[in-house]
């Protein structure tokens, strides 16, 4: 059930720092399905009242969930669309309507083609206009919706910078639908989508915000920890045209509907204690001294009574009857007792890597990795998808070179070389033709595939590994040869479940690195959730009974017959890192720990100096990344009066997903 917004003014409920009301959600799916049952039974209420529904729709891959459910409502619950009138938030200006990038192929290929919405009630914004047409079609499109009625329910995202629709930073509450020049934020957010911000078109048409505002009711969707900081300002902090979503805080209908990682900057969600009375378990306890020590910038065990009671912890010192000295003490063992030095971890073992890109193995594990391998474990990195689409042409072209200029060294025949000339030059026309956010033919995916296999082999190389100890899974949903990905599917559980038959791992690593803005992660991690409780079903095994605190340092576990389910060790770092109350397991680092890491990062060359999706939000390349995070990690334990060390990596281990 979600955890809901107290509109009582003075209750002292833990929303009282909030403006709007707030549902939080333990997952997307729920909440996408939420959305849609909700939609779907004012769309039943009034075609039983012979009435029309007017919705104004988004785009983006927030949206996607509720759209899935409505289209599976239709198909299973035959709930019929017919008296539904559709306005659509935006589209890109210019942008032919059947572009990759276009709205209108979006809204067709995720919902329109699947349900029954005739085709006169729908209305999306034309970026394919001559320019000097546009005002004037912005000024009908605003009386379309007057003629409809007005707007029942608006559904929104909202963008990085704070923008619903593309009312970016600076826009007013009194706009109406207009031509708008996209912010540098937002065109970097969308830069992967178009292959490169440089063609990412610079305007677009809007539906404005006291439009918006006009609409009966309004919800408003995120997900993702990259969202939490803009849905606090959003939420907590007085209306602005920085941030254009607090414009719904005078609303009298609107409500946010987030997930618990978009949520967790709120402060009812990252500090508790600062707005309500809190359940004291060993968790929130530790969450808590953590905080306070990183507030007072002190170490745990030099924290006096006054800190606590200065910093809304009265109540958490007085369980302890303010003995906050053993309350401290507990906290710091519990940390000192989760770094886990290199000759501790778990040896002789069976061991899997899903790595959802090529590289994320080494960016976000790479010292793990390292002394997995050093303690003698059986090894099996497994690249989940091959990354094609994050390799330029020019890559190509130097790799179409080298096999040529290596023609004679490889022993080529003069007609095998005539034909190597012939379909490089035919590779190269192919290239300089290319259209921006073109998809590439099945032979051009295949070369960039093959460099980034070759270069997670030369990666792992660096950890004393081989093509051996690798397998190319290439699953199946990854395969479209665009960002926008296909779902998760039948195929894709297979082919892990397969793996794991076949390896009967002790222990799985997985990507918990669920802020990808691209959506990959995320779906590699439901493939694999998916799989292991297959894969553990298959074999009748029970949850571990072994604490997974323990697990990761025993060694010699049971093999053959009597396997115990597997321990599931959750890693971050490409876009993250797990916050320290958070983490299970600290390893630590030496500086020859982080630069053989660093080394087998810079093995992947095509992403390197400028990868193809660097994410927005972070301007680093990803070895810096790993770099500064792992010694931030190492950093804070120092500060919190824990063993000072050059770098760590962080874990989060269970047995279920």
């Amino acid at each position: 059930m979600p955890v809901e917004f107290d509109k009582r003014a003075g209750s002292g409920d833990a929303s009282r720092h909030e403006r709007v009301p707030v549902l939080i959600f333990d997952s997307p799916e729920e909440l996408s399905y939420r959305v849609a049952r909700h939609i779907a039974t004012l769309v039943e209420s009034r075609r039983a009242a012979g009435k029309n529904v007017v919705l104004g729709l988004p785009t983006g891959s927030t949206p996607i969930g509720v759209y899935q459910h409505l289209v599976e409502m239709h198909r299973k619950e035959g709930l019929d669309l017919s008296n539904v009138i559709t306005f659509n938030l935006d589209e890109y200006f210019p942008m032919e309507p059947d572009s990759l990038q276009s709205y209108h192929r979006f809204m067709r290929e995720n919902f329109f083609d699947h349900v029954n919405i005739p085709e006169a009630n729908i209305h999306i914004p034309d970026g394919a206009l001559p320019r000097e047409n546009v005002e004037q079609f912005c000024l009908e499109y605003e009386h379309k919706i007057h003629k409809a009625g007005g707007i029942d329910v608006v559904m929104l995202g909202i963008g990085r910078s704070g923008h619903i629709g593309f009312n970016e930073p600076g826009s007013d509450r009194s706009t109406r639908t207009r031509l708008i020049v996209l912010d540098e934020i937002t065109r970097k957010d969308a830069a992967s989508d178009f292959f490169g911000e440089e063609f990412v078109p610079r305007q677009a048409i809007t539906m404005g915000v006291e439009t918006i505002l006009e609409a009966r009711e309004v919800i408003l969707m995120a997900t993702g920890e990259h969202k939490a900081g803009v849905i606090r300002r959003a939420v907590e902090e007085p209306e602005s045209r920085v941030i254009t979503a607090s414009f719904l805080q005078s609303h009298p209908n609107v409500s946010f509907y987030v997930d618990r990682a978009a949520a967790s900057g709120l402060t009812r969600e990252a500090t508790p204690w600062v707005v309500r009375n809190v359940h004291w378990n060993e968790e929130s306890s530790k969450r808590a001294v953590v905080w306070l020590s990183e507030q007072v910038d002190r170490a745990i065990l030099r924290l006096e009574r006054q800190d606590f009671h200065r910093h809304h912890l009265h109540e958490l010192s007085n369980r302890y009857d303010d003995d906050v000295d053993q309350l401290s003490r507990t906290v710091f063992e519990d940390l000192r007792g989760r770094i886990v030095y290199p000759e501790q971890l778990f040896k002789g073992e069976r061991t899997i890597l899903f790595s959802p890109h090529p590289d994320d193995d080494v960016i976000s594990m790479g010292g793990m990795l390292d002394q997995v391998v050093r303690n003698g474990n059986e090894m099996t990195v497994a690249y989940m998808t091959n990354g094609s689409v994050a390799v330029f042409e020019s890559d190509v072209r130097r790799y179409l070179r080298f096999v040529e200029l290596s023609a004679e060294t490889f022993g080529f025949s003069e007609e095998q070389k005539a034909v190597l000339r012939d379909n490089k030059q035919k590779f190269f026309e192919y290239m300089a033709a290319k259209k921006p956010g073109q998809v590439d033919e099945a032979e051009v995916q295949h070369l960039k595939a093959s460099i980034r296999y070759g270069e997670a082999i030369a990666g792992i190389e660096v950890m004393g590994l081989s093509d051996e100890n690798a397998r190319f899974l290439d699953l199946p949903f990854y395969r479209t040869g665009r960002v926008k990905k296909a779902p998760v599917g039948e195929a894709d559980y297979e082919i892990i479940l397969d793996l794991l038959r076949e390896k009967q791992p002790h222990h799985v690593f997985v990507a918990g690195d669920l802020s990808d803005p691209h959506g990959t992660h995320r779906m590699c991690y439901q493939a694999i959730k998916e799989a292991l409780k297959r894969y553990n079903a298959e074999n009748g095994v029970e949850p571990g009974s072994i604490d997974p605190k323990v697990a990761c340092t025993r060694s010699g576990a049971p093999k053959g017959k009597g396997w115990k389910q597997p321990l599931v060790w959750l890693y971050r770092g490409a876009w993250q890192e797990w916050e320290i109350h958070r983490a299970d397991v600290f390893l630590p680092m030496s500086k020859r720990d982080l630069d053989r890491k660093i080394e087998a990062i810079f093995k992947h060359e095509s992403q390197k100096d400028r990868a193809m999706f660097p994410g927005a939000y972070d301007s680093r390349e990803f070895w810096e990344r790993a770099r500064d995070r792992n010694i931030e990690t190492a950093t804070a334990l120092n500060k919190l009066g824990l063993p000072e060390f050059y770098a760590a990596e962080a874990f989060v281990t269970v047995y279920d997903m």
